[in-house]
């Protein structure tokens, strides 16, 4: 089984609830995510992305747009690029996109809809893992995960992960394989970590050497 190196994350939990004795629930911390408005998000993601909301294509399209645009998790510079991509697409590419990410959260046919998706935003060169993975993890916050490049690096390399190796083009197999290893490790540590998968790798990030400042 693919895992974090435990003795590195008892560490980092110590370290973490030494500074915050709260978990998440630490004022300092709670004031750190509320720019993050996770919340907000995944409330903003049910309404627009129910299984019964894919009848409005266009509009479901358009909430992808808006959700990203709105992600705190997503960079400036791709935002304002998935907006035009969207507000771009032909009628039958609206669709393609929309059955995709229905597919991806609500279907047994999840590989097919990650992929689909994965091919349709390769054609303008926007197949980055923040696009492909911010609906699902505001969708299903406790059991997607956000995949964050830096992130997704340092978390394999400060704990030692074996048999998990990032690549930049987002892949079925390294996805499900991530989340795996984050739902995992976070039953092995502090209730309070974890509100979140966003906020769980967000605890690994903070607890590492280069967060102490």
């Amino acid at each position: 089984m693919i895992q974090l190196n435990s003795n590195k994350l008892k560490q980092a939990e110590a370290k973490f609830l030494s500074r915050y004795p709260g978990g998440f629930a630490d004022p300092e911390v709670v004031k750190i995510g509320k720019r993050h408005a996770m919340e907000k998000m995944t409330t903003m993601a049910h309404e627009s992305f129910s299984a019964r909301a894919r009848k409005n294509i266009s509009q479901y399209a358009e909430d992808m747009a808006k959700i990203v645009g709105r992600s705190s998790m997503v960079s400036m510079f791709e935002k304002p690029k998935f907006r035009d991509f969207v507000k771009h697409l032909a009628p039958g590419e609206q669709s393609f996109m929309v059955q995709a990410m229905h597919d991806l959260l609500h279907t047994d046919n999840k590989e097919a809809g990650f992929q689909a998706l994965v091919e349709l935003l390769k054609t303008e060169k926007l197949a980055k893992w923040s696009l492909i993975s911010i609906i699902p993890t505001y969708y299903a916050p406790t059991i997607e995960v956000f995949v964050k490049p830096t992130t997704a690096k340092n978390v394999i390399k400060h704990f030692d992960v074996e048999g998990l190796v990032y690549k930049p083009n987002p892949s079925w197999e390294f996805y499900t394989a991530y989340r795996d290893l984050i739902n995992q490790a976070k039953t092995k540590v502090d209730s309070s970590l974890s509100p979140s998968n966003a906020a769980f790798t967000g605890f690994l990030m903070m607890a590492m050497p280069s967060s102490d400042d």
